[in-house]
């Protein structure tokens, strides 16, 4: 029998705003008592920040990881009628910053252990519009990088990681933001470094990409009036930077929280017939969501629904069979990795304030929908087919 303790959200802002209250508000205050609301020395203090926390030479701020996306592409001088190669399973983001630059997105499928891209469907992909390769590091967990950077350096291209679900992952020991040529990251609120509100950056090595990616956030000006690229209105603001140099400072302590949830969540749930997200030897992940699979997907949501807990689906439609990309011209049945996934995944309530009488509650629940005549038979049928 479950043991409900109320609601058990998929994310709690508010819970993690009240555990830092007291660095938070003294910090936006600060700010607003500054009368400097844009791009100022908050947001540079930021940068240094955050680029000495990814191992990165610069880091430019900017007001959503789409941006981040656009301007990385855009910076490595990706424009119209270039082809980049990066995954059907994925936020729609990522495509869609592609096609803001004018490029076009050529998609391959996932491997399904990591949900990342496939490193051996790569090549396959390259033709000689290729300019660049965008690996999503999804739901926390890095994309396999060496053979990544090892095509890429062999084919001339371009390696553009979205690491908007990666804040303070590692590969090999190294932090996503300083392996590839950029790397993009979202501060979106939910995240694992969120804003209380939009923002976003790009990290990089090249001194080059970062004076082309600081013209580009504000107008394509290093001086005021004075526009040498064309540019746009992507700048960061001074509160969210505040924030957010509050919360880069408790991020790896949240993560390692997430991890140990991630951890009894696997345990508790060895033996349900679900599937639960693998980590990689060479991997650190950090768990934006905790993406379990079962073919029985909608009834488990439904199931947990109904005692309390809410739980998300990352994503419910891939890229390649979107409405709007349907002129990309792929259909159904091109990335069956990618379509399963869609169909499967589920993710469970996971956050670094999640108590564990919330967790019992969910794995609880887990456990009374497999204990269930019809629904541990239709999971067992479903288990047999994946």
């Amino acid at each position: 029998m479950v043991t409900n303790v109320g609601r058990v959200p998929l994310v709690d802002l508010k819970a993690q705003y009240e555990s830092i209250r007291g660095e938070i508000d003294p910090a936006v205050l600060r700010v607003l008592g500054s009368g400097s609301y844009v791009q100022g020395a908050e947001v540079r203090l930021l940068e240094q920040e955050f680029a000495a926390y990814s191992g990165a030479r610069h880091a430019i701020a900017v007001n959503s990881g789409t941006s981040a996306l656009h301007l990385a592409l855009l910076a490595a001088g990706i424009g119209p009628g270039d082809e980049v190669i990066t995954v059907a399973h994925t936020f729609v983001a990522t495509v869609a910053a592609i096609l803001y630059a004018g490029a076009v997105p050529v998609l391959v499928d996932i491997d399904p252990e990591t949900f990342t891209i496939d490193v051996q469907r790569i090549e396959a992909a390259i033709t000689p519009r290729t300019r660049a390769i965008v690996p999503v590091h999804l739901y926390g967990h890095p994309a396999d990088m060496d053979p990544i950077l090892d095509i890429a350096r062999r084919r001339g291209l371009t390696v553009i990681e979205d690491a908007a679900q990666a804040h303070g992952a590692r590969y090999k020991g190294r932090r996503i933001g300083g392996l590839g040529d950029l790397t993009c990251f979202s501060f979106y609120p939910s995240k694992n470094l969120g804003a209380y509100g939009e923002g976003g950056a790009v990290t990089t090595n090249r001194d080059d990409y970062d004076r082309s990616l600081r013209m580009l956030r504000d107008w394509g000006s290093e001086h005021k009036y004075d526009h040498e690229l064309k540019g746009f209105n992507y700048r960061l603001d001074e509160i969210q930077a505040s924030i957010l140099s509050v919360k880069l400072r408790h991020l790896d302590s949240w993560n390692r929280a997430r991890a140990e949830h991630a951890a009894a969540y696997a345990l508790a749930l060895a033996g349900t017939g679900l599937v639960v997200p693998t980590e990689m030897p060479w991997a650190s992940h950090v768990f934006y969501v905790y993406p379990v699979r079962t073919g029985v997907r909608d009834e488990l949501q439904q199931w947990l629904k109904s005692r309390g807990v809410d739980t998300g689906i990352h994503y419910p439609i891939p890229v390649h069979l979107q409405h709007a990309h349907v002129d990309l011209g792929y259909r159904k049945g091109n990335f069956p990795h990618s379509e399963l996934a869609a169909d499967q995944v589920l993710s469970l309530p996971l956050y670094p304030e999640l108590q564990p009488a919330q967790r019992e509650q969910v794995v609880s629940a887990i456990h009374e929908f497999v204990a269930d005549s019809r629904a541990g038979a239709a999971l067992e049928i479903a288990w047999q087919r994946t």
